[in-house]
């Protein structure tokens, strides 16, 4: 086994050269004056950089070295971080730290990743997930997470946030990991021992904006943003206006330094939907084209979007662009119309789904989005989605919980405490076994009890805005319009919040946490034994739904030219009358008496089954 570094060249931020020194590189078209403030040394040492074209700043330098502190100093009297910072030990709003890529050596030179029909997601908070809440925290969990059975851990974003906890998604520094999880090579460790083990790696990359504390770039770098077009989060960022080339360049790299110099196997890009692009070829699609043409060559690496546009042609490569596209979207369709047979919940972004949760069940098993150009209720009367029934079943990761959809609730309940257990045992086995790209929630194979809700770590004023603004939110539903139940939910800035989301491991060795654990990790068994082997070249256009009294579901999926793949699936609490020409090997039943009903011609609740017809194409297990 030989032994490898790994360095990501690019136009900005630090560059140690052959002979010791290092190259410093700031775009900054917004200063006149740019010093570099070297903080290694006592007292404090600045060097003028050089004004150079297009509004860059640059600079080399003998007396800095590897492990030196180091700030901007804009016009004399702004004190900014490194906006392309590789490592930011005193959090947002202090130095800088020079990062030798080449100290870590790495030692999985033969790891080429996986390939996507074999992922099975474990999405994980950093700071949540383990004891330790750090990236070594995760590592100690690897031989877990093996045997449990999943493929890919989904590690929510760890760019440098304010604080010491946040979900990531008001990162600031998006090419540092963040200092209260640990060293950069600390997380090159993790992500080196995981493949050791057979386990890819995807980071979460927020692309669509910057958290509200930390974020110095519209003071020297005004066009990083436009005030043409809003978002949730404020200003939008500028990927088709004036110097939007740099703009478009920075998170390119980023990209593209996460997959080479953190070997991660792919990216999932956050909130999409809010990037605002009107070039051809767009913002997206020149990513995708970048990373498939310098990195994705010799080994297997993937792209996942959330996208709440439902656009599709982002899925497939066309002729004339055969790189430009992402290999999956999280499916938020799935979820909504599950989550209402299974609770019966209907407000806010379920009111789309709630007139006939089952057909868009139906809908997204079989042609990937439930929404595909329709109107959408909840979205104001605006047409949704692309057409998808032409895209493979893999091109949809699918969940019944994940971060938003557990921690943007009041009170962070996880779906175990909101619905039967039977229930929630016939819509796992719908989920781990169906050709899409399964998602797990950390904690969710043992029906965690514990709630995980939103949280950060801002000064006060911002903790307390932040607060107000979610109080809110939720104070427009019924449910939350006595101030008695509105008091009850957690301050996003209180460290209770945050140590009341870490999981209780000890839980997994108590009835009725074990048997779930054994239930998830028998699906995941037989998906990796039965199922898997089939997806390779499963096709989209061939899958079909029926849909019985408004609570049952068949569905189709012709997995190869020799073998369908049915599943026969009541979510509701009364059992419905079906065909008695079922037929093929039975892959899995929910029940131990579900066949004998189905010849009989009854399906009973809460019951899943799995058939394959033309057994003989399929493994054995």
């Amino acid at each position: 086994m030989s032994i490898v570094q790994r360095n990501h060249l690019m136009p900005f931020g630090t560059k140690i050269l052959d002979d010791g020194r290092i190259s410093f590189r700031l775009w900054a078209p917004g200063a006149k004056k740019v010093e570099l403030c070297l903080q290694g040394l006592a007292p404090e040492v600045r060097f003028m950089m050089a004004a150079e074209d297009d509004g860059w700043f640059g600079i080399i330098s003998q007396f800095a070295y590897k492990g030196f502190y180091y700030q901007y100093r804009i016009d004399d009297e702004l004190y900014i971080p490194d906006p392309a910072s590789r490592y930011q030990p005193e959090d947002v709003n202090g130095s800088s730290q020079v990062i030798d890529p080449h100290a870590f050596q790495w030692s999985d030179d033969q790891w080429k990743g996986l390939p996507w029909e074999s992922a099975v997601f474990y999405e994980i908070h950093v700071g949540t997930f383990s004891e330790e809440g750090s990236f070594n925290g995760v590592k100690n969990k690897l031989d877990y997470l093996v045997d449990l059975g999943v493929t890919a851990i989904q590690l929510m974003p760890i760019a440098e946030f304010s604080g010491q906890r946040n979900w990531g998604y008001d990162g600031v520094l998006p090419f540092a990991p963040d200092s209260s999880y640990g060293t950069p090579d600390e997380l090159k460790d993790l992500i080196a021992s995981a493949h050791a083990k057979g386990l890819m790696v995807f980071n979460d990359v927020v692309y669509s904006h910057f958290g509200p504390e930390g974020n110095y770039l519209a003071h020297y770098a005004p066009d990083f943003f436009t005030s043409d077009l809003q978002t949730p989060w404020g200003n939008a960022i500028n990927f088709e206006g004036k110097n939007s080339h740099c703009v478009r360049q920075f998170f390119i790299h980023n990209a593209l330094f996460w997959l080479e110099e953190y070997h991660f196997d792919g990216l999932r890009l956050d909130a999409v939907h809010a990037i605002f692009d009107s070039y051809e070829p767009g913002f997206l699609q020149c990513l995708a084209e970048a990373v498939r043409k310098d990195l994705a060559y010799d080994r297997q690496i993937h792209l996942v979007l959330e996208n709440d546009h439902n656009t599709a042609h982002y899925l497939s490569p066309s002729p004339e662009h055969p790189y430009n596209f992402y290999t999956a979207q999280w499916n938020d369709d799935f979820h909504h119309a599950l989550h209402i047979l299974l609770t019966g919940e209907n407000s806010g972004y379920y009111q789309d789904y709630s007139q006939h949760p089952i057909q868009y069940l139906g809908r997204c098993l079989s042609e990937g989005f439930a929404y595909q150009g329709e109107v959408s209720a909840y979205r104001n009367g605006k047409l949704r989605g692309e057409m998808s029934t032409d895209l493979p079943p893999t091109a949809f990761v699918n969940f019944l919980q994940n971060h938003d959809q557990v921690g943007n609730r009041a009170f962070g309940e996880r779906l175990a405490n909101l619905c039967p257990a039977e229930a929630l045992r016939a819509a796992t086995a719908i989920l781990l076994l169906s050709p899409s790209t399964p998602l797990l929630f950390m904690g969710q194979e043992w029906a965690c009890s514990q709630p995980f809700t939103y949280f950060v770590d801002f000064p006060d004023p911002l903790g307390e805005q932040i607060a107000q603004g979610r109080f809110q939110e939720f104070s427009r539903f019924t449910e939350y319009n006595d101030p008695e139940i509105l008091n009850k939910i957690q301050l996003p800035n209180a460290t209770d919040t945050f140590m009341s989301a870490k999981l209780d491991w000890d839980e997994i060795n108590i009835l009725p946490h074990l048997q779930w654990l054994k239930y998830h990790q028998e699906l995941l068994r037989i998906r990796r034994l039965r199922l898997q082997p089939l997806l390779k070249d499963i096709k989209g256009g061939k899958s079909s739904y029926w849909v019985i009294k408004h609570q049952a579901l068949i569905v189709h999926w012709q997995i190869n030219d020799n073998s369908i793949l049915k599943l026969l699936a009541n979510l509701g609490d009364q059992s419905v009358e079906i065909e008695t020409d079922h037929s093929g090997e039975l892959l899995f039943s929910s029940t131990p008496d579900a066949m004998e009903s189905i010849k009989q011609g009854k399906l009973n609740r809460w019951t899943v089954v799995y058939l394959f017809e033309n057994n003989h194409a399929v493994p054995a297990i």
